[in-house]
């Protein structure tokens, strides 16, 4: 395929209000904004890309508004008129902008789908992709009571998710992920921290530990590494990195200290596809286990995080629920689909979902777009 060139440029603010409001330690969500990215060549072919940042800096540093202020004063003007071959040319051009991984992520991910569909090729394929389906999973917040929290479990149980996702904070972690795994011994169960605790937590995590979870994740901060070692040293529940793993090279510090035995793999967090594929490919070489994360994506973001899925270190359920577990209406023409806690990863070009012009355009905040 000849090289790329990026002519047009396009963002826009999209808001969609969450079926269900989300809680977590810090907020709770009642809506969500993300960034779409429209990437136009000389052709007139178009790849889409999201950027899912949290609006409030919680989650990480950047924000709607951070990643709106990157994406037009410093990514576009990157990527307008630049001439490439493969995707991974851009993702190295777009290097350039330190930190910045949401950001850079909406847009590493339209390139992959701009090249995909020109050049004929699904983008799990082209990733490298070998799965025809992947098995998914659901995350849950904080909810008012346990009861509810057992309301929500089953509601999932009944559309056929079998791995289930907890989100803990001090003083809501051990009681009600016990219920949980009393009331529904069957599926697999995870507890998510979100860096919510510290060593001086330890009770805590010896109490987890006799749950049978499949993991636990994320327990302490994010550079708090050595403190995830001595954990994992303690207890035999698999620690499960996220927020601490940005870079190749946070990877590699975790493995060699021992902080790290099964890893979230976020599209978003580590600033796109191309490096998302690099990390689980050094995560498979050393026999770590990998699983896709989520950040509530619209169903472009959705998209490829179920191409990214089909890998083969993917070995343990991801979360890509359904589009129907968040929206009464998405972003592409058809949602994303989950049946039996499975979604089928599409054969055709790109994407492999659309994107539904007239509904983003009806849900659009605030758009911009530059010429090259």
């Amino acid at each position: 395929m000849s090289a790329i060139r990026v002519d047009r440029v396009e963002l826009r603010r999209v808001r969609l209000p969450l079926i269900h409001r989300f809680r977590t330690s810090s907020h709770a969500k009642r809506e969500l904004e993300h960034i779409l990215v429209a990437l136009t060549d000389a052709d007139g072919a178009v790849g889409w890309g999201e950027i899912a940042s949290p609006s409030g800096p919680f989650y990480s540093a950047e924000t709607v508004a951070s990643c709106w202020a990157v994406a037009r004063d410093h990514l576009t003007p990157l990527v307008l008129g630049r001439e490439w071959e493969h995707p991974a040319e851009l993702a190295g051009a777009m290097a350039r902008v330190r930190g910045n991984h949401f950001a850079r992520a909406g847009f590493d991910m339209a390139a992959w789908a701009l090249w995909t569909a020109k050049g004929g090729v699904p983008l799990a394929a082209a990733l490298g992709g070998t799965r025809p389906s992947v098995e998914a999973g659901v995350s849950l917040g904080i909810e008012a009571s346990v009861d509810e929290l057992v309301e929500q479990v089953a509601a999932r149980v009944a559309e056929g998710y079998r791995r289930v996702k907890l989100k803990i904070a001090p003083g809501w972690d051990v009681a009600p992920t016990r219920t949980v795994k009393a009331v529904f011994p069957e599926i697999s169960v995870h507890v998510d921290a979100n860096g919510a605790y510290s060593l001086d937590d330890l009770g805590v995590f010896r109490e987890l530990d006799g749950l049978g979870l499949t993991m636990i994740e994320q327990p302490f901060a994010p550079r708090a590494l050595v403190d995830h070692a001595v954990l994992q040293g303690l207890i035999g529940t698999p620690v499960c990195l996220d927020e601490s793993v940005e870079e190749p090279d946070d990877l590699i510090t975790a493995l060699r200290l021992g902080a790290v035995r099964i890893l979230n793999v976020k599209v978003s967090r580590m600033g796109g596809l191309t490096p998302a594929v690099r990390v689980h490919d050094l995560a498979r070489a050393e026999g770590v286990p990998v699983w896709c994360g989520g950040m509530h994506e619209f169903g472009i973001g959705r998209a490829a995080n179920v191409a990214l899925s089909a890998l083969p270190g993917f070995t343990l359920p991801s979360d890509v629920s359904g589009s129907a577990k968040y929206y009464r209406r998405d972003v592409t023409t058809t949602p994303v689909t989950c049946v039996n806690g499975v979604v089928v990863v599409p054969s055709e070009p790109g994407l492999g979902w659309h994107p539904d012009i007239g509904f983003i355009a009806s849900r659009t905040l605030q758009a911009e777009s530059a010429q090259g």
